[in-house]
């Protein structure tokens, strides 16, 4: 049998990340879900702009304020939409992130939700440091500028 192609893949992407923050380092970790979150995730229902992880006492990665919406046709045992998530990584993984955190100003932040290889909900997640205001005006200056040059260019072909 044939497997089925028109199944679209979840791919959701916190845009405000690359803008608040500069990202250094990425990471690809596992997460652990229950079985509404998961299909709450698959039709798209997730927010991932107020995010952000951290370390616990045990050496352990979780991540919360990551909204997850109630599945809408789930039972009374539907998931809180904003709880706690285990972030799964290889201890090695853990150690080098761990090290790089404890430095003055270095999070960590969600950057990507997706679906990986097997179907498997997979998130990105990104060591960085917050940018400064000036910082950002000045990635919007290029981002105008290079708008304006490509503008000009789709004139002249």
């Amino acid at each position: 049998m044939k497997k089925k192609t028109n199944k679209e893949k979840v791919d959701i992407k916190n845009r405000r990340a690359y803008f608040d923050f500069e990202i250094t380092d990425k990471y690809e970790a596992g997460i652990m879900l229950t079985g509404s979150e998961v299909k709450s995730i698959r039709t798209g229902k997730v927010t991932l702009g107020e995010g952000f992880c951290f370390i616990s006492a045990k050496g352990e990665l979780f991540i919360r304020n990551i909204h997850i919406s109630e599945y809408s046709h789930g039972s009374d045992n539907n998931h809180e939409p904003t709880r706690t998530r285990k972030l799964l990584l290889h201890k090695r993984e853990l150690e080098k992130i761990h090290a790089k955190v404890k430095e003055k100003g270095v999070t960590i932040i969600p950057l990507r939700l997706y679906e990986g290889n097997r179907g498997i909900l997979k998130m990105e997640i990104g060591i960085g440091k917050g940018k400064k205001t000036v910082d950002k005006r000045q990635n919007i200056k290029e981002k105008e500028n290079k708008r304006q040059i490509d503008r000009v260019l789709k004139q002249y072909k």
